[in-house]
């Protein structure tokens, strides 16, 4: 059965002296993929910017520039929308075997935003990291399929790593948080990430939102009061991308909400912005996703 939600997102950037040339980006406007739909929504920023251009970046993503001329002792960025999701029919795993994927990414010729060369090697916040690869090696058996590896890689992180808001920051690199083996959503992704690009599997980032409360009987999953970080991974042509959430070890389905696709998370950020300004900052986060 289908499910649409109300979401809500704020996020408020205060100022001990006001900052003056603000320049922003945002990626906050949930997407439209196949499975999932924005029925309606918007994204609006309080003051009101002085100049403002809505477009796509290479990966399809919706990207909102601000630009505020005059000083700011506060300002307060804001989506509200409703969003369908569709619930994906199961599957068998007709994924390519691991020791073959080469053979078939080579047979890849495009390079648009979904191509799986865009998500082998290294990116900005995802690096070469021989103890994670070492810990993918011990993980993932022979014989197995790219989704096998996918979902063993998950399960794996999911049973050494511990949930924990204050082991790591925004800045916290995959090593440093896999030798801590604590962090958050975006930890758990970027470790994961990692694991798999070394075992030779394209893989990326994904941001957005989880469902604030689940259904009665069922527990509450990690990271739902907050914005959201997952994987994506390519499993062979045939079955090609595929989402998993290692923070709480399952594929994502219709408590899942897409907003950004990226490589990592300097790909996804939903905020971004450079300012004039001295002092300290304070910044607070609000969602709620609530169904219909």
């Amino acid at each position: 059965m289908p499910i649409e939600y109300e979401v809500r997102l704020i996020i408020t950037y205060t100022y001990d002296r006001p900052a003056g040339g603000s320049r922003s980006l945002l990626r906050m406007l949930p997407r439209s993929l196949p499975g999932q739909q924005l029925i309606a929504g918007a994204v609006s920023c309080s003051p009101a910017p002085d100049s403002r251009r809505d477009s796509l970046d290479f990966f399809g993503n919706p990207l909102t520039e601000l630009a505020h001329d005059a000083p700011l002792s506060e300002v307060s960025f804001r989506f509200e929308g409703r969003i369908r999701k569709d619930e994906a029919e199961g599957a068998f795993d007709f994924s390519t075997a691991l020791d073959r994927l080469p053979a078939e990414i080579a047979q890849q010729h495009s390079l648009a935003p979904d191509s799986p060369h865009h998500f082998l090697s290294v990116s900005d916040r995802i690096p070469q990291a021989p103890e994670i690869a070492a810990f993918a090696q011990q993980v993932v058996g022979n014989g197995s399929s790219a989704l096998d590896a996918v979902q063993s890689i998950s399960r794996a992180l999911h049973a050494e790593m511990g949930f924990d808001p204050s082991a790591t920051d925004v800045t916290t690199t995959p090593v440093e948080a896999f030798r801590a083996r604590r962090g958050v959503c975006q930890d758990f992704s970027h470790i994961m990430i990692t694991a798999l690009r070394a075992l030779g599997i394209p893989a990326g980032y994904v941001s957005g939102f989880l469902r604030t409360n689940p259904p009665e009987g069922q527990a509450r999953l990690e990271g739902a009061d907050a914005m959201h970080a997952w994987v994506r991974a390519w499993c062979g042509a045939k079955v090609g991308w595929v989402q998993i959430d290692p923070t709480n070890d399952m594929m994502a389905g219709l408590d899942h909400i897409v907003v950004a696709l990226g490589r990592d998370y300097a790909d996804v950020a939903p905020f971004k912005g450079s300012m004039r300004a001295s002092g300290d900052h304070t910044t607070r986060h609000e969602v709620d996703v609530v169904p219909l």
